[in-house]
């Protein structure tokens, strides 16, 4: 594994802190009844600086890199997974605000750094997930405004959040080149509501609890012609922006709940007795931890890589997705044999195991799933072959 700084190391330190001392115990309470994510402890992160972390110093951010930014998603996530995917709502939307105008950014993102504004991100629909392209959700522009009308899904935080980062179609889809013709638009809106003409239905989801993640109808939502983004109709290039930090960012959290695991299960192998010694003196038991440890330190080790190659801004877009690709995977296998060694006790509530895996399985789904991160992988390594 490489070896971290020692400004990364306290970093780490005191990241792990915060999530033992505050985050795991509110995940341990609030997760079982769904309960939401206390903004007490939003404000808390925004004084460590965690929504800052990504944010130039100019705009009173850190100013620091992908590798800080995902050490500490790695220990929130070892607390609670919701709370390592909450700093992405600040971190100026890890590159998707990278659009905004020097203007924009002055006014946005000193307060984005100080966790007073935050956002929630509205890409996918019921038909656009993986397929970007596909977006249907429209905006024509009427006089000083663009007017947003159409579905969108899995837009988590909405909200609670300050604003939503919404992608509609400006241009007609073009049948070979249907990336053309998205904007992004940045739709403010009161905490704690949605915008106006805009109406919502939480979506019943197994994990991921502690926010909502909502399905969304816009009806002629009006957005300022000084809310777009970007250049309008480029839309798709704004959404792809910071792809590598944002899978190195899931790739961070699926580590971290691996982790949280195999703590857990090591805890646990040492204090529950069958047969009238610990079941931590089993050979099944203890290969077990072996192994999952083993896979942990693997993928921590890639994550790290893939890290040092983004913030020295050398391409890594295959690296990461091996990163995002091999860490959900891991994560998923060791959250589950972590919950098996607690046995019954594992499938119930009152241990976090079952959090873990719950949450470990969203990561093989979201920013982009194992199977596009394996045609990822293969393009790059075939790239297209020729018919004989």
């Amino acid at each position: 594994m490489q070896r971290l700084s020692d400004e990364q190391q306290l970093i780490k330190e005191a990241a792990r802190e915060f999530t033992m001392k505050r985050v795991l115990p509110l995940a341990n309470r609030l997760d079982p009844e769904k309960g939401l994510i206390p903004r007490e402890l939003i404000d808390e992160m925004a004084q460590l600086g965690y929504f800052a972390i990504l944010i130039p110093e100019e705009y009173g951010g850190l100013g620091l890199g992908a590798f800080e930014y995902c050490l500490v998603a790695e220990e929130l996530a070892r607390g609670w997974m919701s709370v390592a995917s909450l700093i992405a709502r600040g971190n100026g939307l890890i590159g998707a605000l990278d659009g905004l105008t020097p203007e924009q950014k002055a006014v946005y993102l000193p307060r984005m750094a100080k966790g007073e504004f935050l956002g929630a991100y509205s890409l996918s629909e019921p038909n656009a997930g993986s397929d970007v392209a596909n977006i249907s959700c429209r905006a024509t522009r009427v006089g000083d405004a663009w007017e947003i009308t159409g579905n969108k899904y899995w837009c988590t935080f909405a909200d609670q959040a300050d604003f939503i980062l919404v992608f509609a179609r400006t241009e007609a889809m073009k049948a070979k080149a249907r990336h053309q013709g998205l904007t992004a638009f940045l739709v403010e809106k009161p905490r704690g509501e949605l915008p106006p003409n805009v109406k919502g239905s939480p979506i019943p989801k197994i994990g991921y609890h502690g926010w909502t993640t909502w399905e969304l109808a816009f009806d002629g939502c009006r957005v300022p012609v000084s809310q777009v983004v970007g250049e309008e109709g480029r839309g798709f290039y704004l959404a792809t922006a910071g792809l590598e930090t944002a899978r190195a960012h899931t790739a961070a959290r699926s580590v971290g709940l691996a982790q949280g695991a195999l703590e857990d299960a090591i805890r646990y192998a040492k204090e529950r007795n069958q047969f009238g010694e610990p079941i931590g003196n089993f050979q099944a038991i203890r290969f077990k931890l072996a192994d999952m440890a083993t896979q942990v330190e693997a993928a921590r080790s890639l994550l790290y890589s893939v890290c040092e190659k983004i913030d020295s801004k050398v391409r890594c877009d295959t690296e990461a997705a091996m990163a995002k690709l091999f860490a959900s995977e891991m994560s998923e296998v060791v959250t589950s044999e972590g919950l098996q060694i607690h046995g019954g006790a594992g499938y119930t509530t009152h241990f976090a195991a079952e959090r873990y895996w719950r949450d470990a399985r969203l990561t093989k789904i979201f920013e982009g799933t194992s199977e596009i991160q394996r045609r990822i992988i293969s393009d790059a390594l075939l790239g297209k072959i020729a018919k004989a």
